[in-house]
């Protein structure tokens, strides 16, 4: 049978509590255990593809499709594995199923509730998700923070597995905040008191309290709520705000978080055996004699979290090439406003990522122009791929009668079209070209040198697609077709000739970058950025 942990949140969120279950896991996967992660979230929406990424973030996308909240990008690249839409739960989805039981007679002569409906439908995906992935243990992290409304349903689920399960088979992580207060110069343990306490009211005593603060954190702050919280002393862990995220698997080791784990569920955890996390934390910590400049452009400039996969992506590279990483900002409206020299003219590379509409269209389009004169290393990621195509055919073909179907259904030259399948498409749920696809590389591209094979296994996420009938005359006039799909149909990555690194590709390459094993075109990218 597989063992639960579950992770909570309290206080407030932003905390991190993705993270540290991400850390959990890792400490686990490197004492040879298999782990399976989860995400509840409480949204309604059935998946995270509908949700603003200017306020929720990023969606990520595994490679079965699924559209998930970007916890999941943390789970992966902590714990090195593929992930699938049986880790990302949303509240719609749960209710979906629900009704969809009622109208097909499932509960006849029953009166659909919360309980046990709702919490068996919640339990019956953490059983099942643990019977496929063969899981010696499965981390389940509950969105929200204790005390909301719209999460009710997953705490009592998480409640009911200890009594179904037994007390060996489960435990209770609880995420919380210290709050500084400046006028006394002091943390205050007061807020997380009260969330344990909430906790405690829905029947579930934690076993183990990760308390995160901006300030150093005392022992008598920690024995307080150990006492407060009726648990042992190592049982309640100290995360103060660190440099890099990735040390938090090293911090969790440090204060023994596998042998309280191991003490608490009955289970043997040795010590830990991949040793590759700790060369990855002396590289982040190792001082750099080089800094690149990378200009992020785009269009959601309010939530960093819309780019995590990107900007994680960038760091991994930089770590493996050993230099110094500093990520612009950069805003493709204010490119619209001011030209892209402003912006661009010293930096040593530019990444255009993934977006929908056309608001800030022209200024990622005069980035790549800007990329592609100047010699400055460009990638292109989705849209950025797009556009980069956009840009040539204006540009070197000297046409402004150019563009996509997306941004101007009436352009004289499509370049860029949606794909033949989703013309007749009326849902947007769910429904563009989604998860892992073939691809295959040019033998004589850029993209070959980077990935080392012919053949490689990457993730989309879009509508719209290179236009085959312009295939031909961008090819003559210097565009490198360096990756397709196994049938030949699909353009799948553009390079430019005559420049240092220019390429862009129709997938999402971010979404499988690993912190200790960067994706080879972010390696690659900041490599020629760093020349």
């Amino acid at each position: 049978m597989a063992k639960f942990i579950f992770i909570t949140g309290g206080v407030l969120s932003g905390l991190g509590k993705g993270i540290t279950a991400a850390s959990i896991g890792n400490i686990l996967a490197a004492r040879t255990k298999k782990v399976f992660m989860m995400k509840f979230d409480q949204y309604l929406n059935v998946d995270a593809g509908t949700l603003n990424p200017a306020e929720h973030g990023e969606c990520f996308v595994t490679d079965d499709g699924a559209e998930t909240d970007l916890d999941l990008g943390h789970y992966e690249r902590f714990t090195d594995q593929n992930l699938s839409c049986k880790s990302s739960v949303m509240s719609g989805q749960i209710y979906q199923t629900i009704i969809e039981n009622e109208r097909a007679g499932k509960y006849l002569g029953k009166t659909v509730q919360l309980i046990p409906h709702l919490t068996d439908e919640v339990k019956r995906r953490m059983l099942d998700a643990a019977k496929d992935s063969k899981a010696d243990i499965v981390i389940v992290e509950i969105g929200g923070t204790i005390g909301d409304f719209e999460g009710l349903h997953f705490v009592e689920a998480i409640r009911q597995m200890r009594r179904d399960l037994g007390i060996e088979n489960t435990l209770y992580g609880h995420v919380g905040f210290f709050p500084y207060l400046e006028t006394t110069e002091e943390l205050k343990t007061k807020p997380l008191q009260n969330s344990i306490r909430d906790l405690n009211t829905y029947g579930i005593q934690p076993d183990l309290i990760f308390c995160r603060a901006d300030h150093p954190i005392k022992e008598s702050q920690l024995n307080k709520i150990a006492t407060f919280c009726n648990i042992d002393r190592d049982a309640v862990v100290p995360l103060e705000t660190i440099e890099s995220v990735y040390e938090l698997p090293l911090i969790l080791e440090k204060f023994n978080v596998a042998k309280v784990i191991a003490r608490k569920m009955g289970i043997s955890l040795g010590s830990r055996k991949d040793k590759s996390w700790i060369e990855l934390v002396k590289k982040i910590r190792a001082k750099k004699t080089k800094t690149v400049q990378i200009a992020l452009v785009g269009k959601y400039m309010d939530m960093k979290d819309t780019y995590y996969s990107v900007t994680e992506a960038l760091k991994s590279a930089s770590y493996y090439n050993s230099v110094g990483l500093k990520i612009l900002w950069t805003d493709s409206e204010m490119i619209e406003k001011d030209g892209a020299a402003k912006y661009l003219k010293n930096v040593d590379g530019v990444v255009v990522p993934g977006g929908f509409g056309n608001r800030g269209i022209e200024g990622k389009i005069a980035a790549a122009k800007f990329a592609r004169e100047n010699k400055i290393p460009y990638l292109g990621l989705c849209l950025g791929m797009q556009i980069a195509t956009i840009e040539f055919a204006r540009n070197v073909l000297k046409t402004d009668k150019c563009n996509s179907t997306e941004f101007d259904s009436e352009v004289e030259n499509p370049v860029i079209h949606i794909m033949e399948h989703q013309k007749k498409i009326t849902d947007y749920g769910g429904t563009m070209r989604l998860g892992a696809y073939p691809c295959v590389l040019s033998k004589d591209s850029i993209s070959f040198k980077a990935y080392k094979q012919r053949e490689i296994s990457e993730r989309h996420r879009h509508r719209y697609e290179f236009n085959n009938d312009y295939r031909d005359i961008l090819a003559k006039a210097g565009l490198v077709i360096a990756g397709t799909s196994p049938d030949g149909k699909l353009v799948e990555i553009i390079e430019m000739k005559n420049h240092p690194f220019f390429v862009a590709s129709q997938f999402h390459p971010e979404f499988k970058s690993r912190p200790n094993r960067p994706h080879p075109l972010f390696r690659e990218f900041i490599k020629a950025a760093a020349k």
